[in-house]
């Protein structure tokens, strides 16, 4: 390419080896870096979904995207804001806004 320019590139000392190498971006005081021999030992394992296989990140055994153990909800005792018929819901009400039972509810859902 006519416009391209060649790469600034920084002298750096490797954090494992202590070798210098040369990086292509200024490092960091606080942060090590890496031959490219070293960096090999220090690079993330990469993902079986990216070449066609099955990734689980984010999904816990049983496929749900939320990483809820086995330990059974903790269930509120509530009044329900239409038929006035006491509930159990799996969260605490609060006392500004209305709650209702398992039928009115339906009623509400838009």
């Amino acid at each position: 390419m006519p416009f391209e320019r060649e790469r600034e590139m920084f002298t750096a000392t490797c954090g494992d080896c202590g070798n210098e190498c040369q990086i292509p971006f200024k490092p960091k005081e606080d942060r090590p870096v890496y031959c490219r021999e070293c960096f090999q030992n220090h690079k993330p394992a990469r993902s079986e979904s990216r070449y066609g296989g099955r990734s689980n990140y984010g999904r816990n055994d049983r496929g749900s995207r939320f990483n809820r153990d086995d330990r059974p909800r903790e269930m509120h005792t509530a009044t329900c804001g239409d038929c006035g018929n006491e509930c159990q819901i799996p969260f605490k009400p609060k006392e500004d806004r209305p709650v209702y039972c398992r039928e009115c509810f339906q009623n509400h859902k838009n």
